[in-house]
């Protein structure tokens, strides 16, 4: 007979493949795709409290402009490359 114990674990041990299968399965969706809309969400604030307007927009304009930052550093970095090759 099997204890009680081991079918605690065999089911959480079935509940966690199901899942590692439903996330490598990802739908079809390609890693960059989710990567945009993960990027997407993030600047687009959709963790924020939208109850609360100043939060919600503040965390959209910070996060807009951390990543305009980001691309003319990078743009910038790119063209110091090219003029010193």
């Amino acid at each position: 007979m099997t204890s009680r114990r081991d079918e605690e674990r065999e089911r959480e041990s079935r509940r966690i493949l199901d899942r590692m299968r439903q996330e490598g399965e990802s739908g079809g969706v390609s890693f960059l795709a989710r990567t945009a809309q993960s990027v997407h969400d993030h600047v687009t604030a959709a963790d924020a409290d939208r109850s609360d307007r100043i939060e919600y927009w503040g965390t959209r304009i910070g996060r807009t402009i951390g990543l305009l930052a980001v691309v003319i550093v990078l743009a910038w970095f790119l063209s110091y490359l090219q003029t010193r090759g």
